[in-house]
Order: structure tokens, then sequence, then C-alpha cells
């Protein structure tokens, strides 16, 4: 990744904050996540903002901690639904997801689940990074492209160095600016060619326990989120359980199977209606919802609006 395109990221000094009111910050951006202080310093340099670059959200996340951990109360306590696009600016970062332990160092990049477990070592030393919200549904309906997280690309990678380059140019583009959509499309193709699962790598860590099996089952739905057949019994027979001890697994996620199989579908279409939006064909909508799984178009209505506090039609027309 050339840093150069990014330089407006890297300040010559950096301010300090309060510990509390950094990690406000970073929850207010990212959602809930956990970071312990170095030594036990009360202050913090660096800063966690929001900004937006052609319309899709990223964080700039800089700090010197010593870690940030992200567990399974974080997960359902937001039901954050992105990749995170890590792109390492200053210093190093170690990220550790689902039993993978990666060092990222400048000009290297990783792409972190945010529905997994997660945790971000820092050591005292200080790290500067962005983090680009991508949709999770969005990239990972595609079954054309596999997507492996927690692998990371190296600065000398052409990938690392197209992504750093198209996210600089996003940055300096309006998300009103004709050219957005295009761009984020790239984005999100570019993303998808560059972290696509090798056959020969792990896509996820088989456990037998529940949070293992959990793993396996979002890896499922994700994979077959459109598919008809996608069903809890389905689910249950291809991760090697019983029905009854599936939903028992989801329970402590507070959901059930048909629930989180819904709610996916739902954040999906949402996704692609964004994607519609200043589109008039009439149709869209209901072609959307036929298209992630819904036959009711009622149902779907009723189910967008109580989620999202907003129908289909508001989305397009935003």
């Amino acid at each position: 990744m050339h840093l150069g395109s990014l330089g407006r990221c890297v300040p010559t000094q950096w301010m300090t904050r309060e510990f509390d009111a950094w990690t406000s910050d970073l929850k207010s951006i990212c959602g809930h996540f956990n970071p312990t202080r170095y030594d036990g310093s009360n202050v913090v340099r660096g800063g966690a903002a929001l900004s937006h670059a052609a319309g899709v959200e990223l964080a700039q996340v800089s700090n010197d901690l010593d870690y940030i951990r992200r567990d399974p109360d974080d997960i359902r306590a937001d039901q954050g639904d992105n990749l995170f696009l890590l792109l390492q600016l200053e210093g190093s970062c170690g990220v550790e997801q689902s039993g993978r332990q990666e060092q990222l160092h400048p000009g290297e990049c990783i792409l972190v689940d945010s529905t997994r477990p997660s945790i971000f070592y820092f050591g005292g030393s200080f790290s500067n990074h962005l983090s680009v919200h991508l949709p999770r549904q969005m990239l990972l309906s595609d079954r054309a492209v596999r997507i492996s997280v927690t692998r990371k690309i190296k600065a000398d990678d052409p990938m690392s160095i197209m992504l750093g380059a198209l996210v600089a140019k996003m940055m300096s583009t309006s998300s009103d600016d004709n050219r957005a959509p295009h761009l984020r499309e790239l984005l999100f193709n570019t993303t998808r060619q560059a972290f696509s699962f090798d056959p020969g790598e792990e896509l996820f860590v088989r456990g037998d326990s529940g949070t293992g099996r959990l793993e396996v089952v979002q890896v499922l739905i994700d994979e077959n989120l459109t598919e008809d057949y996608l069903t809890p019994q389905w689910l249950a027979s291809r991760v090697g359980v019983s029905l009854r001890t599936l939903q028992e697994d989801l329970s402590s996620q507070g959901m059930t199977v048909t629930g989180m199989i819904k709610l996916k579908r739902l954040r999906l279409a949402r996704a692609r209606l964004e994607r519609l939006r200043g589109a008039h064909h009439p149709g869209a909508i209901a072609d959307v919802a036929y298209s992630v799984g819904f036959n009711d178009i009622s149902y779907f209505n009723r189910s967008f609006r109580k989620l999202f506090d907003c129908s289909p039609k508001d989305v397009v027309m935003a």
C-alpha cells in the first residue's frame, strides 16, 4: 500500500485523550469494544474519529493502549454487522480472530468480522489504522467468491496497494458525487478479490463447543442466505447436531435460528436497497425482497420497518 496516498491520516503530532473519553468515542463509532490501558495510564495518545469516503463509513483509530477486546457479550449488545477493512498506517497491531493471529505493519491490511470475537494487541506501543466499514452481508452474499477473514495482505502485494489507493480516492469523493456509487462497487469487488478464499486454507475453526458451532452456523447461513433450502433443520444437519442443540446454542445469543436467518436477510435487503437509491423502477423493492428470500411483501415491509424504524421505500428515496 502506498501510504503517501493516505498521508492526510498521518499527522505530524498526536494529541492525547482521557481514557474514558477515548473509549466512548470508539464505541460510538465502531460498536462495543473493551479497551485495556497500558500500565494503568489514564490518557491515550491518539483518537477515534468517524468520516465518510464516497458514502462508506471510515473510522481512524489511533492509540497506545495494551489491547482491545470484542467479546460475545459485546456482539450481542450491538449486533454489529460489518466487515472491518483495516489499513495499517503507523506502528503495529496484533489481530486475533477465529483462532488466527496476524501482526499488521504499515502498508498491510486485513479483514475482520464484527460478528466474531476478536482481540487487537498494541502492548503500549503507538498504532494508527483506518477501519473501513463494509456491509457484511453484501460482501458475503456473492457465492462466486468466498471471503477469508483474519488473513493479512502484505504491503508489497498489488492488492494491498490497490485497496489503499482506492480508499484514498474515495476519501476525496463526496457521497453525492456521481462517481461515488461506482467507487463503492469497485471497493466491494476489490475487497472480495483481495481476500478471496484459498481452497487450501480453513475458512473457519471448527469446534465441539457451542461457540465453535455458532461460528460454523454463521458461515453456513452467510453462504446460503438467499437459498430456499436454508432452514433450521438443514443447518442442524450440516453442523451435525440435533435441532434442539442448535436452538440452545442460539438461545445463548438471545436469538432463534429462524430469527438469525431473518435478521441477516433483512440486513442484506437494506444493503441492496441502498444501492438502488434514486431508482424509479416501481418493482425494485419487491425484487429485492424476493432476492433475499422473502415471499410475502407485506411481511417483508413490516419486518423491515420493525428492525430499521423506516420503510424500504424510505431507504430507496433517501
